[in-house]
């Protein structure tokens, strides 16, 4: 069985989809690996490292992209290379089907089997391959550092013979994986954080990394009745928050907004009235940054832009945070993608059960149909 890696040509992507260490556990399970020369560049992994791992460096993309049994992928590819798949080809990545409706119908008219990692169920089991978790980890972390960079005022409290320096204070808007890792990171750094979720078995885990949780009446949820996402609100509800958030907002010297809800547009929850009045010098790092709707949680955000605005307020609206670490980010995706192997490669032949829970939850494609309904109902609609 041959496995296919080519490169991620999407501008500003520098992550590889598998490692060197991942390919070597990849041959240890009976594939044959081919990847594209220069796979591995942005995170600073060499050919030869490929090579010595096991793997067949190749310098035709179109050969991967034809001759594989499994092409593994980190983005979505352009539909001139998911024509050249093989009929009952398995293509597997982040392939955001919801937004490329046309891929969609080229994988299921070429008979391909793809798994969208995006859709993985939230159970237990499949913790090892939940790329949205590992790659929203690494992207709490950096959207910290960047706001600390360009923030005026040092995080810690400082206390000096020139005098008192008040830490900074951090506003993070969303408590899931990434909103977590904002908090522990803003904190290791001396801030003073505060964290809002309309999750509310996230309250717990905010107070647990040192955060006060901002509680906002009404707007708690029951995280079991949603399967741990945040559902979307109406509109009644997305404007009483928003309104009752606004003062914790002003108040911030930093806000990290993570909010999101799965194959939505993101909950605007900064109007532009409330950026305006922020002070000179704070910082918005908007993580919801969305180039489909043009904006983020923050109304004024421009997604793929950082820019200061006339009244002094840093909007940082960076679309990929985890390719700003490409080695680590590569690293956790790479494993990610290998423990998903393991659920569909034995012995180097291809063991595929759509019965199965986790390969049924990310499977988009197969024998010539769309198989996840909202995938189907959004495709047909269009």
């Amino acid at each position: 069985m041959k496995l296919g890696v080519p490169q991620q040509r999407t501008d500003g992507e520098t992550r590889a989809p598998l490692t060197p260490q991942a390919v070597k556990k990849i041959v240890g399970l009976g594939a044959e690996v081919v990847v594209e020369a220069g796979l591995g560049r942005g995170a600073g992994m060499a050919d030869a490292a490929y090579a010595d791992a096991g793997a067949t460096v190749v310098d035709d993309p179109n050969a991967i992209w034809s001759d594989s049994d499994i092409v593994v992928t980190l983005e979505s590819p352009y539909p001139g290379n998911a024509n050249r798949l093989k009929e009952g080809a398995v293509l597997m990545g982040m392939l955001a089907p919801l937004a490329n409706g046309d891929l969609v119908a080229t994988l299921r008219d070429r008979g391909v089997t793809s798994f969208s990692m995006e859709f993985l169920p939230r159970i237990s089991r499949a913790q090892s391959m939940d790329v949205l978790s590992s790659q929203a980890n690494l992207g709490g972390y950096k959207a910290v550092l960047m706001a600390a960079d360009a923030c005026p005022k040092m995080f810690p409290m400082m206390i000096t013979a020139a005098g008192t320096l008040a830490p900074a204070k951090v506003f993070v808007i969303g408590a899931g994986v990434a909103g977590l890792q904002a908090i522990a990171t803003a904190k290791r750094l001396g801030a003073v954080v505060e964290a809002f979720d309309v999750r509310a078995v996230t309250k717990e885990q905010v107070q647990s990394l040192g955060a006060r949780f901002v509680e906002l009446p009404g707007a708690a949820q029951d995280d079991k009745a949603t399967g741990g996402y945040a559902k979307e609100q109406t509109e009644e509800e997305r404007q009483q928050q928003a309104e009752l958030m606004a003062k914790h907002v002003i108040g911030a010297d930093i806000v990290i907004a993570t909010a999101a809800v799965f194959g939505k547009a993101p909950p605007l929850l900064i109007p532009a009235d409330v950026s305006e009045r922020m002070s000179a010098g704070s910082v918005v790092v908007d993580m919801a940054a969305s180039a489909e709707h043009g904006r983020g949680n923050c109304e004024a955000t421009r997604p793929g832009d950082t820019y200061v605005t006339d009244e002094g307020v840093t909007l940082i609206g960076t679309l990929n945070f985890p390719a700003l670490l490409p080695a680590s980010a590569s690293q956790v995706y790479a494993n990610n993608m290998h423990a998903f192997l393991k659920e569909i490669v034995a012995e180097g032949e291809l063991k595929l059960d759509l019965e199965d829970e986790v390969q049924k939850g990310a499977a988009i494609t197969h024998g010539g149909k769309i198989v996840n309904e909202l995938v189907k109902q959004t495709v047909e609609s269009q």
